[in-house]
């Protein structure tokens, strides 16, 4: 199955497909595409830049375009909802969905969520809807596709939060933490202190990491950390940039400070996790 909606005027773009044919694996290799990828039969193997997840029955992924991601041709029982800027901007709607730094852009890692059976009928009963909409050719076909989009991102949105502790938190707090990871996404490349972020949020490096802390979130420095090494890492394996380049694109001004940045985070040194991959 591919279920696909253009519209050439905005290049707004949305695919619903189950990867059981050619066009839709190509669509992974495409630059620009946010993609959420739901197990409903059995588990799968994925691999997201560079490391192997195993997708279980009942589990959501959430990928940004900047995350790379390999699904084997044989595969079963995936479907996936993927989806341009262009067609739904996460930046844009943040105020109504606020799933930007929870769903995306929160974490080094892909975030993946845990769907029980009142979920699984939420999940099956939106898929439904798309395919019915798909079927209806019309000039509002577009906005209807968005809807039931956001729809799944405000579901996926308050599913993270209990997953991750959060929705005992106020607001405030959450906003917090979303405001936190936003800002690291931003700016991981010239700022890796705290206190670069705790500045831009009007509180102290204590205050920031002592609020983590207290509610059970990563500390500041380990979710910065992570970013970088992250980056690290796909430009590593996908790009044929040299380590000395990677290190000064990150914002690294000696080379050595971030061989052993990377080697303390990830084991090896950044030429050894090359070789290795």
């Amino acid at each position: 199955m591919k279920l696909d909606h253009h519209n050439i005027k905005e290049d707004g773009r949305f695919t619903v497909t189950n990867f059981q044919c050619g066009p839709s694996l190509q669509l992974l290799q495409e630059k620009g595409l946010y993609k959420i990828i739901w197990c409903t039969e059995g588990q799968e193997r994925l691999t997201i830049d560079g490391y192997e997840i195993v997708l279980k029955k009942n589990q959501v992924l959430f990928c940004t375009p900047e995350n790379r991601v390999t699904i084997p041709k044989e595969n079963d029982g995936l479907m996936a909802f993927i989806f341009n800027r262009e067609f739904y901007c996460i930046q844009h709607n943040d105020s109504e969905v606020s799933c930007m730094g929870l769903l995306f852009y929160g974490s080094s890692n892909a975030p993946v969520i845990e769907l029980n059976k009142k979920d699984q009928r939420s999940f099956n009963a939106m898929l439904v809807l798309f395919q019915e909409e798909f079927a209806t050719k019309d000039h509002i076909q577009g906005e209807m596709l968005r809807t039931l989009l956001k729809r799944m991102l405000i579901t996926s949105t308050r599913l993270i939060k209990l997953e991750t502790n959060q929705a005992a938190l106020s607001v405030k707090q959450v906003e917090l933490i979303r405001k936190f990871n936003i800002l690291v996404e931003q700016h991981f490349k010239e700022k890796h202190q705290v206190a670069d972020y705790a500045d831009l949020l009007f509180k102290s490096p204590k205050t920031l990491s002592n609020f983590f802390k207290k509610h059970d979130v990563n500390s500041p420095l380990k979710i910065i950390n992570g970013r970088i090494a992250a980056e690290a890492k796909r430009l590593l394996l996908y790009s044929d940039k040299s380590a000395e380049e990677i290190s000064y694109e990150l914002g690294y001004n000696e080379p050595s400070h971030f061989s052993k940045f990377f080697k303390t985070q990830v084991g090896v040194s950044p030429m050894a996790f090359r070789k290795k991959e």
